[in-house]
């Protein structure tokens, strides 16, 4: 078992918690599935997804969902988290997003990778992940996948307990230079981008580029107030920070980027 899938088979719950925490990351990319995906039901598969909760929301909407993830823990839960919402889930499949080999080449009319690239340490391991994400894309599905930033960690740290980075520079001076960081402090196996890296994936792969997105805009690591205002002003910034973070100048300073695009 790798240190990834033993990650998430131990935070199953954890990780169906944090887009509570994360609010902005997930309003956001909301934002962008209502705006880019193609009306229901397209048949939408979701690669990474673990606890299924941008597969609820967009099965709720009514898409035919495949959930997909490397997780058996991730898996059970969205089941049951599907379940008790009264939610179909077209299909749940365990599976490595770099062999996709259960699922037809061309069967999707959107594919999300979202999740799966910041824990490939390889280049390779992470184009093979790409192209796999755009063979199961039917020609002229969209295709959607996120990174982590390079500096996000580094910021995180500062914010939560500086004294991390200090006490481990040498960890984090190789997070600096290669991204890299195998078996991270309280995370798994974890690879930072650069803003520019995550199109570069799909390069070659028959996709054209439409935009990235900062999930967390202008707002990342800032964004605690946010979290205490009333529905009305919260709608208010979260469209304001979407538009805001189509804008490359915010690309760098987020925690997560989305990045969408057409297969040709």
């Amino acid at each position: 078992m790798s240190n990834v899938e033993r990650y998430y088979d131990n935070g199953a719950q954890a990780e169906w918690a944090r887009l509570d925490r994360d609010r902005v990351e997930f309003a956001v990319t909301l934002r962008a599935l209502a705006e880019y995906l193609p009306p229901p039901p397209a048949r939408v598969l979701d690669i990474g997804g673990g606890p299924g909760r941008y597969a609820i929301e967009l099965a709720q909407r009514g898409y035919d969902v495949t959930l997909a993830d490397i997780s058996a823990a991730e898996l059970a839960l969205a089941q049951h988290m599907a379940s008790e919402r009264g939610v179909r889930i077209s299909s749940f499949v365990k599976a490595d997003a770099r062999d996709l080999a259960a699922l037809r080449d061309a069967s999707f009319d959107a594919v999300l990778l979202m999740g799966p690239l910041y824990h490939l340490l390889e280049e390779a391991d992470r184009r093979r992940a790409a192209s796999e994400a755009v063979r199961v894309a039917k020609p002229g599905a969209i295709v959607m996948a996120t990174n982590i930033t390079r500096y996000a960690a580094i910021r995180w740290w500062a914010k939560h307990q500086p004294m991390q980075v200090v006490e481990r520079a040498t960890v984090y001076e190789q997070q600096i230079r290669t991204g890299m960081t195998p078996d991270a402090v309280g995370f798994t196996d974890l690879y930072l981008m650069r803003p520019a890296e995550l199109p570069a994936l799909f390069d070659g792969t028959g996709v054209a580029h439409i935009v990235t997105v900062a999930c967390e805009g202008v707002v990342s690591m800032i964004r605690d107030k946010l979290h205490e205002l009333d529905p009305e002003p919260w709608e208010f910034w979260m469209d304001l920070n979407y538009r805001l973070g189509k804008d490359p100048d915010t690309h760098g300073l987020a925690e997560h980027l989305l990045y969408i695009a057409r297969k040709s």
